[in-house]
């Protein structure tokens, strides 16, 4: 199968290839060159990119234009980078129902029902019953998760409109390799001077990851369960681990629509690694 992977050099273009790149035939696609590039091409140019499509059986779109900003800033104004990125997803759109690929998966986000979890934590974090099902509305948290619940709507109106399957993962945390474990961001903001081990803000990073982590080898199984599916019109999935504390919960659903089996838990980790 052949894929374009628009964002290759990022956090989870690099689980993607990492783990898939002997099982299909990845385009990978950047704005900069890097070690992980094939292409460079913006994204918010529909005629930079849209070349890149032909021959292709399917993209995964993960490019985010620089300066979206996250779930911290929730001002109301609309930015310029918010803009462009939303004029990047509907260019990949575009280009992937006007060439004819099979299907479109779209890296969406956790933040685009992330309200549930700010008006929730930090018992959100300690398995306080509360969940996000499959059924959950979009719920966005910020501008950035705005993006990410247009992103699925946009896709939705692809595949009911067109001949296109389109999946959103609604990722979690997925982490670089020296950080791929529950413990990652904790010990990130050790080595930053944010807090020390075993403080009260480390531990609730502990806890608010032990729920939302999602393994890069995971991550990737998602993906190849997307791109291996033949049954879906248009759905989205959580991105996340088997955690037993996750309120991101529609892994059943997962199971049962695109065979989603996660290998790793963050209930397995009561340390960082060695």
């Amino acid at each position: 199968m052949d894929v374009l992977l628009t964002g290759a050099n990022g956090t989870v273009g690099t689980a993607i290839t990492d783990h898939l790149g002997e099982q299909y035939d990845f385009a990978r696609l950047d704005v900069e060159p890097g070690d992980r590039t094939d292409l460079i091409a913006d994204v918010r140019k529909y005629d930079d990119v849209r070349p890149h499509f032909d021959g292709r059986d399917a993209v995964v779109h993960l490019a985010l234009t620089p300066g979206t900003g996250g779930p911290e800033d929730r001002s109301l104004a609309w930015s310029q980078p918010q803009s462009d990125n939303l004029e990047g997803i509907h260019n990949v759109y575009e280009a992937a129902v006007d060439a004819g690929l099979d299907s479109i998966v779209f890296a969406s986000s956790n933040h685009a029902v992330g309200m549930v979890e700010m008006r929730n934590r930090p018992e959100v974090y300690h398995d306080s019953g509360v969940r996000a099902g499959h059924d959950e509305p979009h719920r966005p948290d910020s501008r950035y998760g705005l993006t990410k619940a247009y992103g699925e709507d946009l896709g939705r109106l692809a595949a009911e409109a067109h001949d296109v399957r389109f999946y959103a993962l609604r990722i979690g945390s997925v982490r670089d390799p020296e950080y791929d474990h529950p413990y990652g961001d904790a010990e990130r903001g050790v080595e930053e001077g944010r807090w020390e081990r075993g403080s009260d803000d480390y531990e609730e990073q502990v806890a608010r990851l032990k729920g939302l982590w999602q393994s890069r080898r995971d991550l990737a199984h998602m993906v190849e369960c997307c791109l291996e599916d033949e049954s879906v019109e248009w759905d989205h999935f959580y991105g996340v681990s088997g955690n037993e504390r996750r309120w991101l919960d529609d892994l059943e659903h997962a199971r049962e629509t695109i065979g989603y089996e996660p290998r790793d838990a963050g209930e397995e980790w009561d340390g960082p690694p060695a």
